[in-house]
């Protein structure tokens, strides 16, 4: 039985589409209001989000919390006094902290301060300058081309101060260790790429709560990239890496175009195996990239050293679709649709993980099936199919092949083999264990 790739609850992928929509005008960086209220609005959905923050100059490993960073307004007047690039239209026109500036250019000098994609002239490219002070606008091409000789006034008001780096956490309680569910909530007005992630990951988190027995404790955390994860680990380290089994970086979730897979360093952890399997049986061409693909956090969580478990699910990649770090990642990239199916997948992988065992059968040779009632009386094509499927999951029921690598010997989804499993708990033929046995 196949996983259908379009059987999708449209009313929880409107959900993320909504939360999506709803955190898109936000202007976010890796500090500052953005990133809190960005916050605010997911503990609207997640009241039991606790809501963190680290202080500026803070050592993290090799990395320094920066400065607090907030702009009010930024924009270029021509000498007529109109403004040709203006930050309150779009919150990427403003290079990512952006010093302070009030000053006067010729064209020329305005040129070296501005950025835009050739290639791509209706787009505003996404640019930042984090860890040295700087400034510059992003607009167009079109826009570019059409400025003249003359004078230009360019304006950003802007502000460095000591203050804090915010994070959201929050941890579900279950029976044994923890899964990592890791997003990024530091880039401007992006769909793909920034909001998708931050809102399955609600979703999911949702869907967590509402699980009457969980196998698993789950650590869910909102941060900024690559700061935000280095310095979680930083406080972290030694309780991850004694309590985490399984963890997914969770971004670019959100169009229709294909599904992804990015592996762990290791390539050979339980969310890999997990990732790869669920995904075989969504969409059997799905895209399959490698450790060298690597961009968002999995670096940290990955790295010598730290080596957590962390793989990523995603739909179009980071940095492999056009719109990328651009403003054409806009609303009308992602869809209902694509967000529950990129949820979807990582709700499938979690429960294969929730519901991996090590399954031993507590008979020599096969069973005698039929006086357990788990033979047909009427042999038909189905029947007999449905049998040979439980006579080879049990064939590899050593308590040393756990339910997922069966259901990848046998070759069926992990997940249509729990009715089977339960059948043959119920008749006393397997025993299961969540340790080899």
């Amino acid at each position: 039985m196949l996983i259908e790739r379009e059987s999708v609850d449209l009313h929880t992928g409107k959900f993320c589409y909504d939360l999506v929509s709803e955190l898109y005008p936000i202007c976010r960086s890796l500090t500052g209001p953005g990133v809190r209220e960005t916050l605010q609005v997911i503990k609207k959905y997640i009241p039991e989000l606790s809501i963190k923050e680290i202080e500026s100059g803070k050592k993290v490993f090799d990395w320094t919390i920066p400065d607090e960073w907030s702009v009010s307004d930024a924009y270029v007047e021509d000498h007529n006094g109109k403004k040709v690039v203006d930050f309150s239209e779009h919150n990427l026109h403003l290079v990512g902290y952006s010093e302070p500036v009030d000053t006067y250019l010729t064209l020329e000098e305005l040129n070296q301060k501005l950025y835009s994609l050739p290639s791509q002239p209706d787009a505003i490219p996404y640019v930042t300058s984090y860890y040295s002070r700087g400034w510059g606008f992003c607009l167009t091409q079109y826009q570019r081309d059409r400025l003249l000789p003359g004078t230009y006034h360019a304006v950003i008001k802007s502000e460095f101060k000591k203050g804090v780096l915010n994070y959201g956490e929050l941890l579900i309680p279950g029976k044994e260790k923890k899964i990592l569910l890791s997003t990024y909530i530091c880039h401007p007005s992006m769909a793909n790429n920034e909001l998708s992630g931050p809102a399955v990951t609600v979703a999911l988190t949702q869907w967590l709560f509402s699980l009457a027995n969980r196998c698993f404790s789950y650590r869910i955390i909102f941060i900024p990239e690559t700061i935000g994860s280095i310095a979680y680990l930083s406080n972290n380290l030694e309780y991850l890496k004694a309590n985490v089994v399984a963890g997914f970086n969770v971004t670019c979730i959100g169009d229709d175009r294909c599904y992804s897979y990015l592996p762990s360093r290791s390539g050979q952890s339980l969310s890999d195996q997990a990732a790869q399997h669920v995904l075989r049986y969504i969409d059997s061409n799905y895209k399959k990239y490698s450790w060298l693909d690597r961009g968002s956090d999995e670096r940290q969580y990955c790295a010598p050293g730290v080596d957590l478990p962390v793989a990523s699910i995603m739909r179009s990649k980071y940095g492999e679709y056009p719109e990328y770090h651009t403003s054409l990642d806009d609303l009308s990239l992602v869809s209902a649709v694509g967000l529950e199916g990129g949820g979807t997948a990582l709700k499938n992988a979690i429960e294969v993980i929730e519901a991996n065992c090590y399954p031993k059968i507590t008979v020599l040779c096969e069973p005698q099936l039929g006086k357990r009632g788990l033979y047909p009386q009427v042999s038909t094509k189905e029947s007999g199919l449905s049998v040979q499927t439980m006579m080879n999951f049990i064939s590899y029921c050593d308590g040393k092949n756990s339910l997922l690598d069966i259901a990848e010997l046998i070759n069926v989804p992990m997940l249509s083999l729990n009715k089977i499993l339960q059948d043959l708990i119920k008749a006393e033929l397997i025993k299961i264990s969540y340790e080899k046995i």
